[in-house]
């Protein structure tokens, strides 16, 4: 028997469950993995709350880890035991001590890479990483808006798009936050709540907007963030930290004949393929000091409640890993 943790119906944090569950042993292209380091991100929180539906109930949580791999079951080639790695995939289940999974979603760690490091970095690295190289590939010249510029997606965009040669612009909720932003190469913080971002955005260009804006936020920024485009600019939003988009109509895009994504790292990801070559160009990055991943908080697996809380009332920033 191991400890995860279960919910049995969407909520708050208080419907999280830390229960002893039979892990079992891996099957057909299977490994069990014995866990290291659990990565938080928000994506968690909207399966919790049920923004997102998980796929059975009772469910497990999380999307993100790194261990040692400890059994593996028939087929699998690639990996043996021993090997440490790293995931960001389906299914739902690494707030665990230990779990099986699917070997096609696992990715070898390099020796020079801790487990918490990549606990800290997979999803949220992977999402810079398709946010811009794939969805808008970012290039010297383009001037961008991240918003949320400090937390932990926000600022591995800001250094990697500022190496690409970018002008990073990014959105931020006190001064304090402007500070980790500029220090991750945000070239122009705005302080959403003291000023009206489209309009800064204007005039940090002339007038002329930028060419993507990236929109984790949702509900109450989106309408702004369609105004902070030039003419055939880019929205791409990938989350919804402050509630769902309501419905978009297509005369909203007619201004600028702008366009519209809403990606998900699943679809960037679907295939071994490119999920090795996502990962590989992010521990590049990371290897060559081009991006640094600070991990800000760490908490206790059991202690996961406390730690939704803290991420959801804002209480935190850059990265955050469970110690298993």
């Amino acid at each position: 028997m191991t400890k995860a943790f279960r919910f049995y119906e969407t909520g708050g944090s208080d419907v999280l469950k830390f229960e002893d569950v039979d892990v079992g042993t891996p099957g057909e292209g299977e490994v069990r993995l014995a866990q290291k380091a659990v990565g938080l991100n928000y994506i968690d929180i909207y399966f919790r709350s049920g923004v997102y539906p998980a796929p059975s109930m009772p469910s497990g949580l999380g999307l993100e880890g790194a261990g040692i791999i400890e059994e593996i079951g028939p087929g699998v080639t690639d990996l043996a035991v021993g090997d440490r790695v790293a995931y960001a995939a389906q299914p739902l289940g690494a707030y665990a001590e230990a779990r099986v999974m699917p070997a096609k979603g696992l990715v070898k760690i390099p020796d020079d890479v801790s487990f918490e490091l990549a606990a800290a970095a997979m999803l949220q690295g992977m999402t810079a990483q398709y946010l811009l190289r794939r969805t808008y590939n970012v290039k010297k010249g383009d001037t961008i808006l991240i918003h949320a510029a400090a937390g932990g997606v926000g600022q591995i965009v800001c250094q990697w798009a500022k190496h690409l040669g970018a002008t990073v612009i990014g959105t931020v909720g006190s001064k304090e936050k402007a500070e980790i932003g500029k220090a991750k190469g945000c070239d122009y913080p705005i302080l959403y709540r003291e000023e009206v971002v489209s309009e800064r955005v204007k005039e940090i260009t002339n007038g002329q907007g930028v060419e993507v804006v990236y929109d984790s936020v949702g509900k109450d920024t989106f309408d702004d963030s369609l105004k902070c485009l030039k003419r055939l600019g880019m929205m791409v939003s990938f989350g919804q930290s402050s509630g769902a988009v309501p419905p978009v109509s297509l005369a909203q895009l007619a201004p600028g004949a702008y366009f519209l994504t809403r990606p998900s790292i699943f679809h960037y990801n679907a295939t071994r393929e490119e999920l090795l070559a996502s990962a590989g160009e992010l521990f590049d990055v990371l290897k060559s000091g081009i991006v640094t991943i600070d991990i800000t908080a760490t908490y206790p697996l059991a202690d996961a409640a406390k730690a939704h809380d803290d991420l959801e009332s804002r209480k935190t920033n850059g990265s955050i890993v469970f110690t298993v």
